[in-house]
């Protein structure tokens, strides 16, 4: 293999590129690379039990949903690897541009991580036709959530995890996560009620502004199309 130039050079940049993906992770988590790989050793560790989720879950349904995303001016789609499980993005694109067309502000807010690597949800979307200037990053858009009307959460979980600043004995605790439940109202789909990724409960499913839209992120999202579009 060594002999072979074309074989060096590309097992370089694949090294090179998992290097650069993994480095990119690790700085959305707010770890570093040693705690990563060796499960937490040297890193800061909880020390008690994680907080109990307080208050009651509400619940919503497609035709509440739609009166909500129709009358609202600000609305911030935060997708997460939920939509790109349910391949969820086309229609989650004809609902974008039928609301920007009656004079909605819709756009995207996408964690780093968010999907199962860096950069997922951007192609997903793109590939489905959403312009480049609707999708924003974690940075660029996390201060807008409190002057937000609507907040559609897809198929996201731990990267809008309230936990990650709010309990210090959460397993993600100081990871940086979108501020979802800033906005005025918060609609979160999700196929269950279960943990995420992190197996950290979401303590956002229980607040007051809160409700969740259970089901297929697919077949929910068509039935709003069918509603808006």
């Amino acid at each position: 293999m060594l002999d072979k130039p074309v074989l060096t050079t590309v097992g370089a940049l694949i090294g090179s590129s998992g290097a650069i993906l993994t480095h990119i992770m690790c700085v959305a988590m707010n770890r570093d690379i040693v705690s990563v790989l060796l499960g937490g050793y040297g890193a800061d560790v909880p020390t008690g039990p994680a907080m109990e989720m307080e208050g009651e879950a509400t619940f919503t349904d497609v035709d509440s949903t739609v009166e909500m995303l129709k009358e609202a001016k600000e609305v911030i789609i935060v997708p997460g690897y939920g939509l790109a499980v349910a391949n969820g993005q086309y229609a989650i694109a004809e609902i974008t541009k039928t609301l920007r067309d009656s004079g909605v502000n819709v756009r995207y807010g996408i964690h780093p991580v968010a999907g199962r690597m860096p950069g997922q949800l951007n192609v997903l979307l793109a590939e489905a036709g959403v312009p480049y200037d609707y999708v924003l990053e974690m940075e660029e858009i996390n201060d807008d959530f409190e002057r937000t009307d609507v907040c559609l959460v897809v198929g996201a979980n731990d990267t809008v995890n309230s936990a990650a600043e709010d309990d210090p004995n959460s397993i993600i605790a100081g990871m940086p996560v979108l501020r979802v439940w800033m906005a005025n109202q918060v609609i979160v789909m999700k196929r269950s009620m279960g943990a995420g990724y992190a197996g950290a409960d979401n303590p956002v499913f229980y607040k007051p502004n809160t409700d969740m839209l259970l089901g297929d992120a697919k077949k929910v999202l068509d039935e709003i199309r069918g509603k808006i579009c």
